[in-house]
C-alpha cells in the first residue's frame, strides 16, 4: 500500500509527486499515455519561473528525472475506477491490476478538441498551437488564424492581434457563440478578418505550418490562407467519468474543487487542468500540484495522530 496514488503525470502530478516524497510519504504515478501532459507539445516555454526557455518535452524530462530520483513509484497504465474501501483506503484499479493508498490526487489534466483535419497531428507543436498566450510571442509580426467561436477564441484573436501582422478568425457558424460583449472588442482590431460559416480542411507546408485551408459551408468553396500558426480554441475536455462516483462533477465533467484542491471527499484531491477553475496554465497546474500534496500529507499526518 502506498500513502499518496496520484492519478496523472502532467506538470500537476508530477509537481504533486515531489512534494509529497519530499515530505516522506510513499508515492505511486499513475500515468495513461505522456509524461508531462500537454506541455510536450509545446516546441518553447517561457513563461515558467525560474526556468531557462526550453521546449515542453525538456521541461517533463526534468520534472520526472526530480520525481524519479526522490523514489516515486511509477506505472504507466490506464485508471478506469476508484473504490473507498471500508477502513478508508481506496483501491484504483487500471486496466492492469490495482493498486491500494490511503489518500489519492487526481491530475489527469484534459485534452484539447482537434481539428480532425487533414496533417492535423503533424504540425501540432510545428505552427498548431492550443494556446495563444503561451504561444502567442512565437509568432510576433507573423500572420495567424484561430479557429472558433467561443469566448476563448474571440479573445485569442485580440489578443494575438497586438502581436501578429494578421490574424484570420474562423468560425463554422455566420454568428460567434462568445458573449456580446468580448465580440464587441474586435471592431477595434483593424488587422483580424472574419472568415465565417467556414470549416477547417487541412494545413500543409515543408518543415513548418505555412497554408490552412478551409471551405465555406454554404458555398463549398475552398480558401488557401498563408499562415505560420494557427490556434485552435474549439474547447477542452477532461476525462473525469471514471471518479464521477466518487466526487463531485460539474456540467462539463470538470471535478468540483476551489483554489484548496480539495474534493467532498477528505481523502481525495485535484490538481491542475481538470479541475474547476478560471486560468489553466503551466504555473498554476504546478501550483495545484504544490497545494494538493501539502493538503494531502495533512490529512494523513491528521490520521496518523488519531491512531496514536
Amino acid at each position: 500500500m502506498h500513502d499518496i496514488i496520484i492519478i496523472g503525470a502532467g506538470p500537476a502530478g508530477l509537481t504533486a509527486a515531489i512534494y509529497a516524497r519530499r515530505a516522506g510519504r510513499s508515492v505511486l504515478l499513475i500515468e495513461k499515455e505522456t509524461f508531462g501532459g500537454q506541455i510536450v507539445l509545446s516546441p518553447h516555454v517561457e513563461n515558467y519561473p525560474f526556468a531557462r526557455p526550453m521546449s515542453g518535452t525538456e521541461l517533463s524530462d526534468i520534472l520526472v528525472e526530480q520525481v524519479m530520483n526522490l523514489g516515486a513509484d511509477v506505472e504507466v497504465d490506464k485508471v478506469i475506477g476508484i473504490t473507498e474501501n471500508r477502513d478508508k483506503t481506496f483501491t484504483v484499479k487500471t486496466e492492469y491490476g490495482e493498486h491500494t493508498a490511503r489518500a489519492v490526487i487526481i491530475a489527469t489534466g484534459l485534452k484539447h478538441r482537434r481539428m480532425g483535419i487533414e496533417n492535423e497531428e503533424k504540425f501540432i507543436g510545428r505552427g498548431i498551437s492550443f494556446c495563444a498566450v503561451c504561444d502567442g510571442a512565437f509568432f510576433k509580426g507573423k500572420t495567424v488564424a484561430v479557429v472558433g467561436g467561443g469566448n476563448t477564441a474571440v479573445q485569442d484573436a485580440i489578443y494575438l492581434s497586438k502581436l501578429a501582422s494578421k490574424v484570420y478568425l474562423v468560425h463554422r457558424r455566420d454568428e460567434f457563440r462568445a458573449e456580446k460583449h468580448v465580440v464587441a472588442g474586435l471592431s477595434a482590431c483593424d488587422n483580424v478578418e472574419l472568415v465565417l460559416s467556414s470549416i477547417p480542411k487541412a494545413v500543409g507546408g515543408e518543415g513548418s505550418l505555412s497554408s490552412f485551408t478551409v471551405e465555406n459551408k454554404l458555398t463549398g468553396e475552398t480558401r488557401e490562407l498563408n499562415v505560420d500558426g494557427v490556434f485552435v480554441a474549439i474547447g477542452q475536455e477532461p476525462s473525469n467519468s471514471a471518479f464521477s462516483e466518487l466526487i463531485e462533477l460539474d456540467e462539463s465533467g470538470f471535478i468540483a474543487a476551489d483554489e484548496s484542491c480539495r474534493t467532498r471527499n477528505p481523502a481525495v484531491f485535484v490538481a491542475g487542468d481538470c479541475r474547476t477553475k478560471a486560468v489553466r496554465q503551466l504555473v498554476t497546474a504546478g501550483a495545484d500540484g504544490g497545494v494538493a500534496a501539502i493538503a494531502a500529507c495533512e490529512y494523513l499526518d491528521r490520521e496518523d495522530a488519531m491512531a496514536v
